[in-house]
């Protein structure tokens, strides 16, 4: 049996207090995978995304005009679970009735689930792609019912799922393969070595704020109020090394500010506190401490 989602666990709760700009966000996360092919028919026809743009071993998908992820292939590469990098992904759909219509279809086509959970802030679907990458499809609860009270009530209760396909007229008819062009990249959750290197890194250096905390075990963290733009824990990494090289494995995830100056206001926190900085055409990239990189983006005027 896989483990337990670490987001299906009560939390407990730490102050919200953030030095980053509020309205950063997350943006492309950067895979490596196996098969090309396979995977774009996977991501295409189970998860619903779009195929943007595609090269030699590489491709870009997303849904209306974001790129949400990206993929490149190295047919050598197999998963790596017991190290460090990515749990999942989270692409975040803008109504309820969006997350009633994914639902319908992976019924329908028989696309299959690792969770359903009901996390108070969010309702969310859980799987798998076929390297291993964790997905979650989710929706928000408006933001009044859970502003404020992540902490205390941020936690796992069964899906209703009659409910939410309650939703829909006719869930035979009324369904979608395809994510709306709304959907977002909603939070990247990493498998960490250790939490409380993690804390440093995306609390006291970037300046996330600490939303929940789950002990040694798990910490989500966000920029202006957020239930987390950032997940982490240690649930099949404690202690663990980054993937080896050649790895089926998170290549990066992206990190986007509204501004240039709200960029260099981290990058000087960065550098001062003695972090390498790379740069790449993605933008300069950073390392946390359990080797998950960073693209530091600012969003196109």
């Amino acid at each position: 049996m896989a483990p337990r989602d670490p987001e299906e666990l009560e939390a407990a709760g730490a102050p919200a207090r953030a030095e980053i700009a509020a309205d950063t966000t997350v943006g492309p996360v950067h895979l490596t995978v196996s098969d090309l092919e396979r995977s774009l028919g996977y991501y295409r026809d189970s998860v619903g995304l779009m195929l943007v743009d595609e090269g030699a071993g590489r491709a870009e998908l997303g849904a209306g005009e974001n790129v949400l992820l990206v993929l490149v292939e190295d047919p050598d590469a197999r998963p790596a679970p017991r190290h460090t990098g990515l749990y999942h992904f989270a692409l975040l759909v803008p109504r309820r009735v969006d997350l009633a219509r994914w639902l319908a279809h992976a019924a329908h086509d028989r696309v299959a689930l690792t969770g359903l959970s009901d996390h108070f802030v969010s309702e969310a679907l859980y799987l798998s792609d076929p390297d291993g990458h964790g997905i979650e499809i989710y929706w928000d609860r408006p933001r009044e019912v859970w502003e404020g009270q992540v902490d205390a009530r941020m936690t796992t209760l069964p899906l209703d799922v009659e409910d939410l396909i309650g939703e829909l007229g006719d869930p035979r008819s009324d369904r979608a393969s395809e994510l709306p062009a709304r959907t977002v990249m909603g939070h990247v959750h990493f498998k960490v070595a250790a939490v409380p290197d993690t804390i440093a890194f995306y609390h006291d250096l970037l300046g996330f704020a600490v939303m929940a905390q789950l002990g040694p075990q798990a910490v989500f963290l966000s920029a202006g109020g957020y239930h987390h733009h950032i997940g982490a824990n240690t649930w099949e990494s404690a202690g663990a090394s980054p993937p080896p090289p050649g790895s089926a494995a998170l290549r990066l995830a992206t990190i986007v500010f509204q501004s240039p100056a709200a960029r260099d206001a981290l990058l000087a926190r960065v550098e001062a506190g003695g972090h390498d900085i790379a740069p790449t055409d993605l933008g300069p990239t950073i390392q946390d401490p359990s080797g998950n990189v960073l693209a530091l983006a600012c969003r196109a005027p």
